[in-house]
């Protein structure tokens, strides 16, 4: 860590302050999004299912495609700017694989899922055990959120100890 120059430095905190910042953003969306608009949807299901229709709802799939695609980028910009600082690196990796995990898992249960209950919406289907599936859904959101929100408090540390070396 010695022969890092100033310019590196000051890169190396830049892109770590702007995936933080663009994390706590997407966690204050998770949030807002966990509190105010899931507890409507999953509200007596199916009949609120109508909520995560495109044109009778919010849409929110758009906006979450682009937002994680967006932090995953600065993430990775991040990574690349602090490799040769080792505890930052090592942290930021360590981060991003919970992290990755957390987005596999997204992909993995909660979007297939999600989809399924705009089937039903559009559909009228009817589903075996659907208000358990539907809670299951959202009590797993909140663990999901919360190892998000996690992560990114997990790069506060980070700021403060690269700032410091600077400073």
């Amino acid at each position: 860590m010695d022969n890092l120059t100033t310019g590196y430095l000051t890169r190396a905190e830049i892109w770590l302050y702007i995936t933080t910042l663009i994390y706590f953003l997407m966690n204050g969306a998770q949030v807002f999004e966990t509190l105010v608009f899931v507890p409507k949807w999953t509200d007596t299901p199916p009949a609120n299912f109508k909520l995560l229709l495109d044109g009778h709802g919010a849409s929110l799939k758009n906006f979450w495609i682009v937002f994680h695609s967006l932090h995953e980028v600065t993430f990775l910009l991040a990574i690349v700017f602090c490799w040769k600082i080792d505890f930052a690196r090592n942290w930021l990796l360590i981060l991003f694989a919970i992290h990755f995990a957390v987005r596999v898992w997204t992909l993995a249960f909660f979007a297939p899922n999600i989809i399924n209950f705009q089937k039903i919406a559009e559909t009228n289907a009817l589903v075996n055990d659907l208000v358990n599936k539907t809670m299951l859904w959202k009590t797993l959101n909140y663990l999901r959120v919360a190892i998000f929100i996690g992560v990114s408090i997990g790069l506060a540390p980070l700021c403060i100890r690269l700032f410091h070396l600077r400073h």
